[in-house]
């Protein structure tokens, strides 16, 4: 009877530990999906080192969350590099020149923003295309980073969990800031990572002065800034991010949806 009870408790035992591993997996599919539109990528354990040697991501050394917090946004898995832009990507020469000016209404408060044709003609193009096709309508700003200088929220994504749609890839890369600093209100697109054919659907509000590393690909184009309402961003930060979260990079303690982005 002894041995028997001590087998019962070993199989319930391994029983928990696989439970465990099983919710960890799930854990980490999810984060997966959150985090590969904005990310270095490959080798990531080398450039790791480097931020926090050079303090590129951290104004200080930075504390043990703080370097996981850097370690789990720079080590995202990147997709295989795209040949050429999806079928239904508008030509740049619609925006080649041009200024677009609009709204960003978040069901927090509205942003107002100017794309840059000029700087980032495909950009713009892409942008104002899915503006007119009101695709952002009910789209979520699922990602949020709060270190001291690595400030932006997401969006963009078709679900909580940060999904987008794989199919929906162009490039290339445009007018990437070759000192990786990224200021305050600038508005930029998100991809998959070392991949400068990986932008979709996503873009970036960077809402405090903030340094993103490059990888294999380069930077991230940065599209347009924000010409009115950055504090609506700044308070959605200052609100902090949903437990259990990774520290400095999650989703935001409170859902943040795009009721509509309006371009003209």
């Amino acid at each position: 009877m002894a041995t028997r009870s001590r087998d019962d408790r070993e199989a319930k035992r391994r029983i928990r530990q696989m439970e465990a591993k099983r919710a960890l997996r799930q854990e980490q599919g999810k984060r997966r999906k959150r985090d590969n539109t904005i990310a270095v990528g490959a080798g990531a354990a080398a450039v790791v080192l480097a931020v926090v040697l050079q303090l590129t991501v951290f104004s200080s050394n930075p504390t043990e969350a703080e370097f996981a917090a850097a370690e789990a946004g720079l080590s995202s898995p990147s997709a295989s590099p795209s040949a050429s832009n999806s079928a239904d990507i508008p030509s740049p020469d619609t925006a080649a020149g041009k200024t677009f000016t609009g709204e960003l209404a978040l069901n927090s408060g509205v942003v107002g923003i100017e794309l840059n044709g000029t700087a980032a003609p495909q950009a713009a193009a892409v942008f104002k295309s899915l503006s007119d096709a009101s695709y952002y309508n009910g789209k979520f700003c699922h990602r949020l980073t709060t270190s001291e200088t690595f400030g932006l929220l997401q969006c963009g994504a078709s679900s909580e969990d940060g999904a987008d749609d794989p199919n929906y890839r162009w490039g290339p890369l445009e007018n990437a800031p070759a000192d990786n600093k990224y200021p305050a209100g600038t508005i930029a697109v998100a991809r998959t990572g070392n991949d400068a054919n990986g932008n979709g659907h996503q873009f970036f509000i960077v809402y405090k002065d903030t340094t993103i590393p490059a990888d294999t690909a380069g930077g991230y184009t940065v599209v347009g800034k924000v010409t009115s309402g950055l504090d609506v961003v700044t308070k959605i930060a200052a609100a902090g991010l949903k437990a259990g979260e990774n520290p400095g990079d999650g989703a935001p303690v409170a859902p943040v949806t795009i009721d509509s982005f309006s371009l003209k």
